[in-house]
């Protein structure tokens, strides 16, 4: 079967609600589905006749390539709702995949996954620097201002700004972490300080923030120098396994979208480190990208241009390897949508800012990027991930025996901040 046939038979398999257009490169167009008012109509154009044959073979992955290419051309619509059309007409929750692949295509997939997400010690800077080190301004238009959270924000009220959300969040991660005065924090993945700084601001306790990313420790120094706490707050280019060398605890450690870097095979070594920097009546706070139901693998287009290295967990695996180093695992909370929510928003400010982000890199680095928020935003939305917090103690005597003291916190911190903005 040809390969224009053979898409429009997968595509006819899949879309049901919404309308897609496809038009092929012969001239000839093909419509699918139903109007509804849930969905827009959706019409693209495929520019040569090799495009369809990339998307037969790997749904994924050829279609962010021909569209970073230019040669699948999104006519009415953009590519968020094309995303989201594909996917809403298959979520997770019915226990179907968006396609299928053959059995050969999906053992390459798995081997690859699985060679790509080692993320040696040797090779975990250069991953890192693939993502991060692009340059901050790229993150500085995309990300709140006031904090730079590149991690899923926290959603209490629908009409929360971003930044409020990026606030929300911290609070509910502090609130976790049970801190008391002259505590020291370990934040493992600090990103640009927003975590550090923030913690520094609001409780009387020192903060090590320690990052791989050349370009994110430059800046974090300097938000931190001019947050004023700089006598509180300290970042170092280290791996985590190398500061667990140091045989140096901490009271508490948190870990906010780092974990989703490590590496499948590496798991156990990241909670043995995490458990060796630990006090013996510590508190660790884990906030990772996760997958509801079992263990899968990273996606090729996700390998390849987006996080080399990395692999989303499930919970189950999470905790199998956190359970060999006797972390207690004392709470977990599954974050649904709100990283729907916060992704959206990313998508929408990029969006804003397409001319100066073409301008920094050029246009098919703009498609690239929009593309991978549009399919992360539909993975959250209708596909199979979420974000879990996990909070882990050492000592079973350490937290309170209810959840109460979480709550109290989180509200006072939230009322603490809105009283400072007013």
């Amino acid at each position: 079967m040809a390969s224009a046939a053979l898409l429009d038979k997968v595509i006819g398999r899949i879309i049901t609600k919404g309308v897609l257009t496809i038009v092929h490169a012969s001239g000839r167009e093909s419509r699918f589905g139903t109007p509804t008012p849930a969905f827009p109509e959706i019409r693209i154009r495929l520019a040569d006749k090799k495009v369809a044959r990339q998307i037969v073979s790997d749904p994924r992955l050829g279609a962010g390539e021909a569209f970073i290419d230019g040669r699948l051309i999104i006519e009415q619509g953009d590519v968020m709702q094309l995303v989201q059309l594909l996917r809403a007409n298959r979520v997770w929750e019915r226990g179907v995949s968006l396609h299928s692949t053959g059995p050969i295509r999906s053992l390459v997939d798995r081997v690859m996954a699985a060679r790509e997400s080692i993320n040696h010690q040797s090779s975990a800077k250069s991953n890192v620097a693939h993502h991060y080190d692009i340059g901050n301004a790229l993150y500085e238009l995309m990300l709140d201002s006031e904090h730079m959270q590149y991690s899923c924000a926290y959603w209490p009220r629908d009409d929360m700004t971003l930044a409020e959300a990026q606030e929300a969040k911290l609070a509910h991660i502090a609130a976790k972490l049970a801190l008391e005065p002259g505590h020291r924090v370990l934040d493992i993945g600090c990103g640009w300080g927003g975590m550090a700084i923030y913690l520094a601001r609001n409780f009387d306790v020192s903060v090590k923030g320690i990052t791989l990313s050349e370009e994110q420790l430059e800046l974090a120094e300097q938000r931190a120098k001019a947050a004023g706490v700089s006598d509180h707050v300290r970042f170092e280019l280290i791996d985590y396994r190398d500061l667990a060398k140091r045989k140096i605890t901490y009271d508490r450690i948190v870990s906010v979208g780092m974990f989703e870097h490590v590496g499948r095979p590496q798991f156990e070594t990241f909670f043995r480190a995490a458990s060796n920097l630990l006090n013996e009546d510590g508190v660790m706070l884990l906030h990772t990208i996760g997958r509801m139901g079992g263990p899968g693998s990273t996606d090729a287009f996700t390998r390849k241009y987006i996080f080399p290295g990395g692999y989303i967990p499930a919970l189950s695996e999470t905790l199998a390897a956190s359970e060999k180093s006797r972390l207690i695992m004392t709470d977990v909370d599954t974050l649904r949508l709100h990283y729907a929510r916060t992704l959206r928003q990313w998508y929408a400010r990029c969006m804003a800012q397409q001319a100066e982000i073409e301008a920094m890199f050029d246009d098919r680095f703009f498609r690239m990027w929009t593309f991978y928020l549009s399919g992360a935003t539909a993975a959250f939305e209708n596909g199979g991930m979420c974000n879990y917090q996990i909070q882990y103690a050492k000592n079973r005597r350490t937290l309170p025996l209810t959840r109460d003291y979480m709550g109290e916190s989180e509200r006072a911190l939230l009322e603490e901040g809105a009283s400072l903005q007013n």
